[in-house]
């Protein structure tokens, strides 16, 4: 199960890095849309939104504008096992960095 508080590995692109899941916002209902907002867990083949913190930086983009730098995977520390795969949807304002190409503030 993923619940707040899991500790686990994020794989994104060839990084790996220490991941905690900070916040289970919801748990989406496939047949209804409905969004469970008292959900405390993510089950087997479970949709919801969650956020995490990571111990490294990573390069991301959100996964409308790129699928491989968009998209990552969970992994339990103590069972090795994969929980979860993820889209990045939103990233936290004041944590982004700037697309390579542009000038960068000194």
């Amino acid at each position: 199960k993923l619940a707040p508080r899991s500790k686990l590995t994020i794989k994104h692109t060839t990084r790996t890095a220490r991941a905690l899941v900070r916040d289970l916002h919801y748990r989406l209902d496939v047949n209804t849309l409905h969004r469970d907002e008292e959900a405390t867990s993510l089950g087997l083949n479970e949709i919801g939104r969650v956020s995490l913190r990571i111990t490294q930086p990573l390069f991301v983009d959100d996964y409308g504008r790129n699928r491989l730098t968009g998209g990552f995977i969970l992994v339990d520390e103590a069972t090795n096992g994969t929980v979860g795969a993820g889209m990045i949807m939103e990233l936290v304002e004041g944590r982004r960095a700037w697309p390579v190409g542009r000038a960068i503030p000194a």
